[in-house]
């Protein structure tokens, strides 16, 4: 279930920020700080499924996730489809098809040479052909079992999903959808953000209290989002990089220079919230230990913003060598004490591979706190 929200602990953005847009300003009178950190089922429950199905996602609201992410690309005719990527080689069977052999061919998606298949070059129909596949067989072999089972969903099915799902178990069940590659779907005439704005209008989630939150690793886009739509906006940032767009435009903002206090104030003016990469929050030593935490989260919540932060997964190698158990890269390691020290330093939330994992953690540290507290 959706953490309830609570009406004296409203996030907004410092005296210092730019005064927000309308719409901003909307949203801002809305969005609450959440009582309990959010679990969010990062791609589905994909450390059990092919991620970006709907058995990824039913999987994930069963294990209890309060939000799940589909990462947005546009098909050929301008539908939103859930993939990581819009090269699908990784998580289809489009390979072995032979009828669209022709279709591999290499592009540059944001300065970088890809060289593969795309959803851009597919019609929804022809999309609807192929079929998902676990995207790290190495890491997860249980998973291939699944090859060949789930088509790829529309943006429009999931919605439809945690509908659904929503109604059936007398809970809110929270959407958070990424844009994937925006300023280079604008430059081929497929923008993002005309039917993501479409759907969420047909589904009646353009509302300040929809259980919605979009994401995007850029910012021109969240930018124009943030005049149009009244859900969440949330800022992502790596622990490295910059965000295309303003690579694109020739004046690159670093992703550590938006973390700081003055760049976190600015992300205030146009998103609710920031979803770090986990180095940012716990940076690691040379040892690939946890060290001390970072400034991020103190300093996003003084801006008004939410953070969330991401991925945790089960695995060994995703891990600071604190949690790891053994040496096996691909073994189980001790996932819920790094959710409990990303949960210690302060995030509203945590993306994660492994819905249940996630879940047992977050209830079991607040179980702990309230019997501190008691």
């Amino acid at each position: 279930m959706v953490a309830a929200l609570t009406s004296t602990t409203l996030l907004v953005p410092t005296a210092t920020a730019a005064a927000p847009s309308t719409a901003r300003a909307d949203r801002l009178a809305a969005q609450a700080r959440v009582a309990d950190p959010l679990v969010i089922a990062h791609r589905g429950a994909s450390g059990y499924r092919p991620e970006h199905t709907l058995a990824a996602y039913r999987l994930a609201i069963a294990m209890g996730a309060d939000y799940i992410e589909p990462d947005l690309v546009s098909t050929k005719d301008g539908v939103l489809v859930a993939r990581h990527e819009n090269e699908i080689s990784g998580t289809t069977d489009v390979a072995d098809r032979q009828e669209f052999a022709d279709r591999r061919t290499t592009k540059t998606i944001d300065g970088r040479a890809v060289t593969g298949w795309f959803t851009e070059d597919f019609t929804l129909d022809e999309l609807r052909t192929l079929r998902a596949k676990e995207r790290l067989p190495q890491v997860r072999p249980g998973n291939t079992r699944y090859d060949g089972r789930f088509p790829v969903p529309t943006f429009d099915e999931v919605l439809a999903l945690a509908r659904e799902e929503s109604r059936r178990r007398g809970s809110r069940i929270g959407v958070y959808p990424e844009t994937k590659h925006p300023t280079y779907f604008d430059s081929i005439g497929l923008s993002l953000e005309e039917p993501l704005v479409a759907a969420l209008r047909r589904h009646h989630l353009d509302r300040p209290n929809a259980p919605v939150m979009v994401q995007s690793f850029e910012t021109a886009n969240l930018r124009e989002l943030a005049t149009r739509v009244r859900v969440a906006l949330v800022q992502l940032v790596d622990a490295s990089g910059s965000p295309y767009d303003t690579v694109a435009a020739g004046s690159p903002t670093t992703y550590r220079e938006m973390v700081t206090a003055e760049g976190l104030r600015e992300i205030a003016t146009y998103a609710d919230g920031l979803g770090a990469a986990k180095d940012l929050v716990l940076p690691r030593d040379a040892t690939g230990a946890l060290g001390e935490p970072s400034d991020v989260v103190e300093d996003a919540h003084t801006a008004g913003l939410l953070v969330h932060a991401w991925t945790m997964r089960d695995e060994n190698q995703f891990m600071a060598t604190d949690f790891r158990r053994g040496t096996d890269p691909n073994a189980k390691g001790d996932a819920r004490a790094e959710i409990f020290a990303f949960l210690d330093a302060g995030v509203d939330g945590v993306f994660s591979d492994f819905a249940d994992t996630a879940v047992d953690a977050r209830d079991s540290w607040l179980a702990e706190r309230a019997e501190q507290a008691g």
